[in-house]
């Protein structure tokens, strides 16, 4: 079964470096780029992991990650959180998501979560 990962990302590099690396790794990637297209994917697609930036442009990664882990349809599915900010281990536990990649991450930092989350 190929496991699905949908990355909210909005810095165009890294989204492209983290889809060439999951997609290596035998993902499949969705990129979506508004929170309406984040809800969208997760209902019809069923990822089996989210990796979300906390600064989207535009939108508040903390309040959409809030809003998925307190919906009896998404929250089971794991949620990592992403950022430079020093506040995002804190925010992590804050909106409820099961994990963080704090910016800049090596790929190694990446797949290690992957193992760890994607099961």
């Amino acid at each position: 079964m190929i496991k699905k990962v949908l990355i909210a990302e909005d810095d165009e590099a890294i989204l492209e470096v983290l889809r060439n690396i999951l997609e290596s790794e035998g993902y499949q990637t969705f990129s979506p780029r508004t929170e309406r297209k984040i809800y969208e994917i997760v209902s019809n697609e069923s990822p089996s992991l989210i990796l979300l930036d906390i600064w989207l442009s535009g939108q508040d990664g903390e309040k959409i990650a809030k809003s998925l882990k307190s919906r009896d349809e998404t929250k089971h599915i794991p949620l990592i959180m992403m950022s430079a900010n020093n506040e995002t281990e804190k925010i992590t536990e804050t909106v409820g998501a099961d994990g963080f990649l704090l910016k800049p991450f090596t790929i190694d930092e990446l797949l290690e979560v992957m193992r760890k989350y994607s099961k």
